[in-house]
């Protein structure tokens, strides 16, 4: 007894140390809490001093405590699986749940039927071959979660869609481990029969014990609190699930996720939160820690062989490429952009907790041996660690925070418009062609809107009240005059416009304040205005450079061409406005830039554009791609945003259909 409570101490002090230090590098807690038990295995210490601590009379102890923290935390995998997740994303989250299982589960599979002779007798071969695909597809749904809670991502619309979508590859990845399971429990005559009883006690407790446990909520509002009384019905029902499913040879973690699976959810919300709040504390800080560094105990890296490098190397090539190729191949078929596609691949990448209960559940079956365990252990540390690096890589913090920003619009029931900001210079009045271009490019996105923003230097001498004033506030009124008159102009092109016109001491220093101020989605600059460098360089989003502000050629409503200088820096951003200036203004527009041009030119044409390439014509409008360098005879230099996506040409043409159609 001695022992075990030294080994709890030991073991609880190397879990909270390490999983606080992976914490640190941003990495799950599961990471360094399995860390910690491969340390304190025979890895790091040895035969010597990890039998002592360690040794085979330790670890049934040990293990036991283990099982219960995984009871524990099964039901709360199940209680917390919301199944409002895949209310309004069913069809997309499904698609990408079969191609994320689908592809991992195949190429596991083969894999498994090359590693087969190596590493298991003939009768456990079909057996082995499942779960080697099921170990592959799983995705660690409570991991997800906390990486998406990490970052804020869990209101966004990728951070639901990526949750919907791992609560459905869960179901499906213990579907098959269950089926694994009764395969491999099935050599005795009394286990096929009982395996056949998994199905009907699944339909009893959904049908018979889903309405008795409703019965909790009422006697739970009665009481004000969770009583004693109610928390044992619940742990006896819990634990009752759990043996029964054992007793079936289905194993008692799908019995602990069922009971949590049909726990009450209608008006339960108080009772289920005090539940969480009782067993977490046990299972999280307590006896799942516990499960974690004996699944790492287990792993023996000292007994690999240079082979094992292969096969590691196999595994992780299996394992990674068939779950981002699958997801983002699906997820791409659902609709979902390239980016987001592949951010959403890399979440779903993520295995550590679940992959750990499924490999120990391998081991304890005799359907993988001590090798095979090893290695998957590090395939499951390896993908779990990389997932918020490459995240990041993939889909960046600003890219993120714009997200959350626009689901916190989203809740409170505000409609983001597309933000158009433009900079007029002096004189105001002349600037028809610059506010008529800020208005045509709002066009490109609907709800939209412009600001004209004009900032006016002090007079010489501060203005005071007295004698002189009357002049400056005249010359205020006509600047406002002017402004009005051009947003009178673009609310003509369906574009709600503002005005943004004050006094400044330093038009330059404080022209930067204004436009971060305003956070726009695309800024229009002209060239000369103030400060325009430090504009430019500043500026998050898409920023329009107007080389010849007050030229007619800039944005009028002409019908000569509108011609696309691509370059060597070929640019989505320049080629998307110079569509929408061609499409909104009903202009021919030329492509020139070589291959990459006629490319572009042929695609858009076949969705009904009127694009050529070719050189450029003499009277075009030149729209080139802002690379530090100024194309002869170009007039607007377009540099895209911080972190662009790449531009869906016939989603893009559709939008500017409709407009062109009205105006």
């Amino acid at each position: 007894m001695d022992l075990l409570l030294l080994d709890l101490v030991i073991v609880l002090a190397a879990a909270r140390l390490l999983g606080s230090l992976a914490g640190r590098l941003g990495q799950p807690p599961v990471v360094g809490e399995i860390l910690a038990g491969i340390l304190l295995g025979p890895t790091l210490l040895g035969p010597f001093l990890g039998d002592e601590l360690f040794g085979p009379e330790m670890k049934p102890p040990l293990q036991a405590l283990a099982n219960v923290g995984l009871v524990l935390f099964m039901f709360v995998v199940g209680l917390e699986l919301d199944q409002k997740l895949v209310r309004g994303k069913g069809r997309i989250a499904v698609t990408v749940a079969l191609g994320s299982t689908v592809l991992p589960f195949a190429l596991g599979c083969v894999l498994a039927l090359a590693l087969a002779s190596e590493h298991v007798g003939g009768d456990r071969t079909l057996p082995f071959v499942l779960f080697m695909g099921a170990a592959m597809a799983a995705t660690a749904f409570p991991v997800l979660a906390r990486v998406l809670t990490d970052r804020g991502m869990q209101r966004t619309t990728l951070g639901g869609l990526s949750l919907a979508a791992a609560a459905v590859i869960d179901v499906l990845a213990w579907t098959v481990l269950a089926v694994v399971v009764a395969v491999a429990g099935a050599g005795d005559a009394e286990g096929q029969w009982k395996v056949l009883l998994a199905l009907p006690y699944a339909l009893v407790m959904f049908l018979a014990v889903r309405p008795l446990l409703a019965r909790l909520v009422p006697a739970y509002e009665r009481a004000g609190r969770l009583t004693p009384g109610l928390l044992s019905v619940v742990l006896l029902g819990l634990i009752g699930s759990a043996w029964a499913t054992e007793w079936m040879h289905v194993h008692f973690i799908f019995g602990a996720f069922l009971f949590g699976a049909v726990m009450p959810r209608e008006g339960a919300e108080r009772l289920n939160h005090e539940i969480l709040e009782r067993l977490e504390q046990l299972a999280v800080l307590l006896l799942l820690p516990v499960f974690f560094v004996v699944a790492g105990l287990n792993v023996d890296l000292r007994e690999l062989d240079p082979s094992s490098l292969g096969t590691l190397a196999a595994i992780l090539a299996v394992a990674i490429g068939g779950k981002l190729l699958g997801s983002y191949a699906a997820a791409r078929a659902a609709g979902v952009p390239g980016r987001q596609s592949w951010a959403l691949a890399t979440l779903l990448n993520t295995r550590g907790l679940t992959e750990i209960v499924i490999l120990t559940v391998g081991l304890q079956k005799g359907v993988l041996d001590n090798e095979l365990y090893s290695l998957m252990v590090v395939m499951a540390l390896v993908t779990t660690g990389m997932t918020g690096p490459l995240l990041r890589r993939v889909y960046s913090d600003r890219r993120v925070a714009r997200d959350i920003a626009e689901a916190e619009r989203a809740a409170l029931g505000e409609t983001a418009a597309h933000r158009v900001l433009a900079v007029v210079p002096d004189p105001p009045g002349e600037q028809g062609p610059l506010a008529d271009l800020a208005a045509t490019l709002a066009q490109a996105a609907s709800p939209s809107e412009v600001a004209l923003t004009h900032l006016r230097p002090y007079p010489r001498d501060r203005l005071e009240v007295g004698t002189g004033l009357s002049s400056e506030l005249a010359e205020m009124a006509g600047v406002l005059h002017d402004l009005e008159a051009l947003a009178a102009a673009a609310r003509t092109r369906g574009a709600e416009p503002r005005v943004v016109s004050r006094f400044a001491s330093d038009v330059a220093a404080e022209l930067p304040e204004v436009v971060a101020g305003a956070r726009p989605d695309l800024l229009v600059l002209p060239a000369g205005v103030p400060g325009y460098a430090e504009l430019r360089a500043g500026a998050t989003c898409r920023v329009v450079t107007v080389l010849s502000p007050g030229g007619p050629e800039t944005a009028g409503p002409g019908t000569g061409p509108v011609a696309l200088h691509r370059g060597s820096g070929g640019s989505d951003a320049a080629a998307h406005v110079a569509l929408v200036l061609a499409v909104l203004h009903d202009r021919p527009l030329v492509v020139s830039g070589g291959g990459r041009a006629s490319a572009l030119a042929q695609r858009l044409s076949r969705l009904g554009v009127t694009a050529t390439a070719g050189g450029i014509p003499p009277g075009a409008l030149v729209v080139a791609p802002d690379t530090g360098t100024v194309p002869d005879g170009a007039h607007l230099l377009v540099r895209a945003e911080q972190d662009p996506d790449p531009v869906d040409w016939a989603a893009a043409v559709s939008a500017l259909r409709a407009p062109a159609a009205q105006g």
